[in-house]
């Protein structure tokens, strides 16, 4: 009697850890991953009233990049003058903070890649109208998706803005 209950509760305990394992591996598979993740896609109004849809995803090449930039009616040189791993940080700052607000204007959050290593992509912007110094659009990317980025001067007591023109 003792031995048949052993391998009874022995076959229970492992149909049990069978079903748990299968459940948690289901779970693996249909859980989006750990990381933050970004809207694909906005919709903004042009100048004319248009609702215009905006895309942030499927940036995989420098062409990517300047299709997102030409989206706001920016136009930029070929190539990135730069191109730079950054890391946001853990703690926003008094220079960061702010740029953050930039970023919350134009519907993105830095504050949800912090300790995250981004890349950054910096292009000479050559349709800013109205100013006569050098306009450089920065774009930060973090797994081919577009999450933050600015339309900025070169000049230290210039401009920043958000991608809107």
């Amino acid at each position: 009697m003792f031995v048949y209950s052993l391998k009874a509760n022995t076959l229970k305990f492992f149909g049990v850890l069978s079903l748990a394992l299968v459940a948690l591996i289901t779970l693996i598979a249909f859980l989006p991953s750990g990381t933050p993740d970004i809207a694909v896609s906005a919709k903004e109004n042009d100048a004319k009233g248009k609702t215009v849809s905006i895309s942030y995803g499927k940036i995989k090449s420098n062409e990517d990049i300047v299709k997102f930039l030409a989206q706001f009616g920016w136009e930029v040189g070929e190539k990135p003058l730069e191109i730079k791993e950054v890391i946001i940080p853990a703690e926003f700052d008094k220079v960061f903070a702010p740029y953050n607000e930039i970023q919350k204007s134009q519907g993105l959050d830095l504050g949800k890649y912090k300790k995250k290593k981004l890349t950054r992509y910096t292009y000479e912007v050559t349709n800013y109208d109205g100013y006569e110094g050098k306009v450089l659009a920065n774009i930060l990317v973090y797994r081919n998706k577009v999450v933050g980025g600015d339309i900025c001067s070169a000049d230290s007591d210039g401009f920043l803005q958000g991608f809107e023109k």
